[in-house]
């Protein structure tokens, strides 16, 4: 019972984060799963969170797309590249050491913590749509975004809120709720493939579901907020995956996992 509710709790977390900033669901939910809630296999709580994460994309995604967020074209094109990159990442994700992915997932997302810094006050073109010249992008991004985000186990938000921005110019606002389609694709991609495996806590990952979906509509509002002001989400976004980034390194014993895997 305990655990059903510390599950219910970050789940509440996760989804008010996915609604703010169309990411970094995955990012929490899977130290969470791990260190918070108790789940024991870093591969289970990846199986798990990546089907959570999934489906409350799939709740935020009604809300965002309701106040005209989403790029539909932009987002469909991304989507549909990436699954199959996803399929494949998490493929070679379940043979991998779980404390040396974690390892990898941090470093990486300290590198788009950086990048999304750099881009804060960009405002972006609020008439961005698909279109040839950036449809090349948005498949080449969006395969790149799937295999990475389905390599580590998460919806990948923080992957393909930048990727869109980089692709098509369009505002932050927009690319949040549009990242929303392509994070369920590849969450839902990635938690089928552990399915398949049996790496999936089913009543674990329900409880997340149905405290994800409270915590995504209060997220949803607040992100439609930030967006009035100049590199708002940006910066909430970027500090999130420092501050998540950090702890993971610590927890896994950084340098000395990836010292372990020189000898090995």
């Amino acid at each position: 019972m305990l655990q059903w509710v510390l599950g219910g709790l970050s789940g509440v977390l996760v989804g008010f984060v996915l609604g703010v900033v169309g990411g970094g669901g995955s990012i929490l939910a899977v130290p969470l799963m791990l260190y918070v809630v108790g789940v024991e296999d870093p591969h289970v709580a990846i199986g798990t969170s990546a089907l959570a994460v999934a489906v409350n994309a799939v709740s935020n995604l009604v809300v965002h797309a309701r106040r005209g967020h989403v790029r539909w074209p932009c987002a469909s094109v991304f989507a549909l590249a990436g699954v199959a990159g996803a399929y494949l990442g998490s493929s070679v994700g379940k043979a991998f050491d779980g404390k040396r992915l974690l390892a990898l997932f941090a470093v990486v997302m300290v590198i788009v913590g950086i990048a999304m810094l750099r881009r804060r006050n960009t405002p972006g073109f609020a008439d961005a749509r698909l279109g040839r010249r950036n449809a090349p992008a948005l498949i080449g991004l969006g395969a790149t975004a799937g295999g990475l985000s389905g390599f580590f186990g998460i919806g990948g938000g923080f992957l393909i809120v930048p990727a869109l921005v980089a692709a098509t110019g369009m505002p932050m606002i927009a690319a949040v709720g549009s990242s929303l389609v392509a994070v369920a694709a590849f969450g839902m991609t990635t938690a089928l493939n552990y399915a398949h495996a049996g790496l999936i806590d089913w009543k674990l990952a329900a409880v997340f579901v149905v405290a994800g979906m409270a915590g995504g509509t209060a997220g949803a509002a607040t992100s439609t907020k930030l967006a009035s002001y100049r590199g708002a989400l940006n910066t909430v976004f970027a500090v999130l995956i420092f501050i998540t980034a950090a702890y993971m390194l610590w927890k896994v014993g950084w340098p000395d996992v990836f010292q372990t895997t020189a000898e090995h």
